[in-house]
């Protein structure tokens, strides 16, 4: 089973590059921001505790959205693997991760780091802010502050993953195509 953590800053194109991925490796794709709405959706018991939190703007609490992936692993037991978008976050989640994992004997197979200079994640950010209409994709400080606190926050959980030698810094610059290409190189050799 392949189980890949899809990894970078906000405007890294994780989102068009994990459904290159899930084409090309026929894996599922596991958001937990999707994972919380569907819960929530279906009146699933983590569902409704989770919307719990999130009525109050409180974060979801890790056991809770642990319990949701393990819900759709079990579903999910004949996939060929998963793409983990948007978890983890911090080390405590990938410890809970990897321990669901682990019982499972699935382990994480790679975390997948799409580097972009800062000026063009910056410039990625506005361009989609045009068309997206999201307001934290138009202001070009806000864009800063969120590059900064995915900074800030995520270095701990590359060290982690590469303490493990699961680490794979992938040079997210160029073209689509380009890209997809060197995650496809990546993802060939594991």
């Amino acid at each position: 089973m392949l189980n890949l953590v899809l990894f970078g800053p906000p405007g890294a194109g994780k989102g068009t590059q994990a459904e290159y991925l899930i084409e090309a490796y026929s894996l599922l794709h596991l958001s937990t921001g999707d994972l919380l709405r569907s819960e929530i959706a279906a009146g699933a018991k983590l569902g409704l505790e989770a919307k719990k939190y999130m009525e109050k703007g409180e974060l979801v609490p890790d056991e809770v959205v642990i319990g949701m992936i393990k819900g759709r692993l079990e579903a999910n037991q004949d996939a060929n693997g998963f793409i983990f978008d948007g978890f983890p976050r911090t080390v405590a989640q990938a410890e809970a991760l990897d321990k669901l994992l682990n019982e499972n004997e699935t382990p994480i197979s790679a975390m997948l780091s799409l580097e972009v200079e800062k000026q063009e994640l910056i410039n990625r950010l506005l361009k989609r802010g045009e068309s997206s209409g999201r307001p934290d994709d138009q202001n070009q400080e806000v864009i800063e502050n969120r590059i900064n606190v995915y900074n800030e926050k995520t270095a701990p959980l590359v060290d982690y993953y590469a303490s493990f030698n699961k680490h794979y810094g992938v040079d997210g610059m160029g073209s689509i195509e380009e890209i997809a290409g060197r995650l496809k190189q990546v993802v060939d050799t594991l």
